[in-house]
This record gives structure tokens, C-alpha cells and sequence, in this order.
């Protein structure tokens, strides 16, 4: 398993052509603070209300004062993001390629783009097809951060694609931190596979590196908040407090078996996902 996950990782990234690759290529790398990757889910749990609200969240939070603050201060001044959409192993896609933010301007060009893109939705959840599309992001990223950071959020366990704690430990061999966002808006359902406990299995499962952290949205009134607040923390490069950070998998079992997700699915439809 966890060879077929090196494989899909070196393949994500050698098959992505991301603007700026030739610079990348070439040695010219733009030096910024953080490399971000924005990875938000667009399965069909997700529904309609709370995909137009976590596009919200994140529009309000990359154009608010306290965002562009926390980039001003940075040892560079600026940060590189880039904004991507995923639902099943196959399904990721780039909706605001990597783009600077050092000011006003250019959050508003970034949240403009944003804006820009219909919303849209998707079967299956692979949050593991997720991290390894990021991962080739980075690889072909024109900037050169001082850290590099997989910003995840989603509503279910991975239930397709390689095993997550596989991908995650090779994720994070390459530098990279992975924090979540896990949203938990509604009560479980078991039709749509959910779990009542998301925010252990993504402390448990889906975060790591220095410093990594999860930041769960339990109520509709909250999520713009929590969008925010983990993007401010990602910028600055904290962990809330009392502190979350996993530098590497923990050692203990998990709380939630990190293969929930697959045995759902196979106990719901018979077969394998």
C-alpha cells in the first residue's frame, strides 16, 4: 500500500501542468512564507447551503483585514495559495491556480477568481486522492515557501482511493503539513456514511507535521468563523490553544479506526470501494 501511494504521489506530480512550472523548473522560485494549498470538499454530503457557505467562508476570511495583517507580518511579507475542489480518487480540480497574496489587491484578485467559479458537486470522498493532487501542486509550485501547508476540510472519512494513514505518513515525509477542517453541521447519518466523532478521526488519521491542528465547524453560525481562524493560524504559522500539534503519527491506536470510511462503504454496497 504504502508503495502504491509513493507511486500515485510521483505520478500526481509529474502528470499536473500548474502556471508557473516552468519557473519551478528552471530553479526561479519566488521566495513566500507559506505555500498553501486549499483543499475543500464538494461530495455529494455536502449539501448545497453548506458548500455556498464554506465558499463564503473562505471568500470573507482571504479578503478580511486580520488575513492580510497576519501576511504582512511574515519574514517575506507574502504567501502563495491556490484553491482546489476534490470528491472522489479521480475527481480534484484547481479552481484558483497559485496566485500571491501580499496585500488588499491581490486578496481581492485571488477572492475574485474565487467568486468566479460556479459551484459545483461530485460523488465519493477520497481525502487521500486529495492530499496526493496537493502534493503534486507543490512539486510544481513557482514559489519556494518557508513551509508548505495542505489546508483540508470535508464532511466525511475517506472512503475511496489508497488507505489515508498510508497516504498522510508520505505526505508528511516530503515536509508538508496537513491540517483540517472537519464539518460537522448536521447530525450523523449513516446513509451518507458519516460518523459522529469526524474531528478525532482527522486528529487522528488526516493531520501531521509540526504544528498541525484541527479546527472542527460544529454549527452554521461558527463555520465562517472557524474558516478564518484556521486560516489566520495556518499564516502565522500557531496552533490553537491548547495546542494540537503532531509531528509525527501517534504512536497509541487511534480513536476511530482510520479505515472507518472503506468499512461502511463495503458493509453498505458488498464490495470494496
Amino acid at each position: 500500500m504504502v508503495r502504491s501511494v509513493v507511486r500515485l504521489l510521483a505520478a500526481g506530480a509529474a502528470g499536473l501542468a500548474i502556471i508557473g512550472a516552468a519557473h519551478a523548473q528552471s530553479g526561479k522560485r519566488e521566495a513566500v512564507d507559506v505555500e498553501l494549498v486549499i483543499a475543500v470538499d464538494v461530495s455529494y454530503s455536502m449539501d448545497p447551503d453548506e458548500q455556498a457557505l464554506q465558499r463564503e467562508g473562505y471568500v470573507e476570511a482571504i479578503s478580511s483585514r486580520d488575513f492580510i495583517e497576519a501576511v504582512r507580518k511574515g519574514p517575506n511579507g507574502r504567501i502563495a495559495a491556490t484553491y482546489v475542489e476534490w470528491a472522489s480518487v479521480n475527481e480534484q480540480k484547481v479552481i484558483v491556480p497559485w496566485q500571491v497574496i501580499d496585500g488588499p489587491e491581490a486578496a481581492g484578485a485571488f477572492v475574485q477568481a474565487l467568486n468566479a467559479a460556479p459551484i459545483r458537486r461530485a460523488s465519493r470522498t477520497s481525502i487521500s486522492g486529495a492530499l496526493i493532487f496537493a502534493t503534486g501542486l507543490f512539486e510544481q509550485s513557482p514559489f519556494k515557501g518557508l513551509r508548505r501547508v495542505i489546508d483540508v476540510s470535508g464532511d466525511g472519512t475517506n472512503n475511496q482511493g489508497p488507505l489515508i494513514e498510508a497516504t498522510r505518513d508520505e505526505v508528511l515525509a516530503r515536509g508538508i503539513t496537513i491540517n483540517g477542517l472537519p464539518i460537522m453541521l448536521k447530525e450523523p447519518n449513516i446513509s451518507f456514511l458519516d460518523i459522529p466523532d469526524l474531528d478525532h478521526y482527522y486528529e487522528d488519521c488526516v493531520i501531521g507535521g509540526p504544528g498541525a491542528f484541527v479546527v472542527p465547524a460544529r454549527a452554521r453560525e461558527q463555520f465562517v468563523e472557524a474558516i478564518r481562524k484556521k486560516l489566520l493560524l495556518e499564516v502565522a504559522g500557531k496552533t490553537p490553544s491548547p495546542a494540537r500539534a503532531r509531528v509525527i503519527p501517534a504512536v497509541s491506536p487511534p480513536r476511530v479506526s482510520c479505515t472507518i470510511g472503506e468499512q461502511m462503504w463495503q458493509q453498505r454496497w458488498g464490495f470494496p470501494n
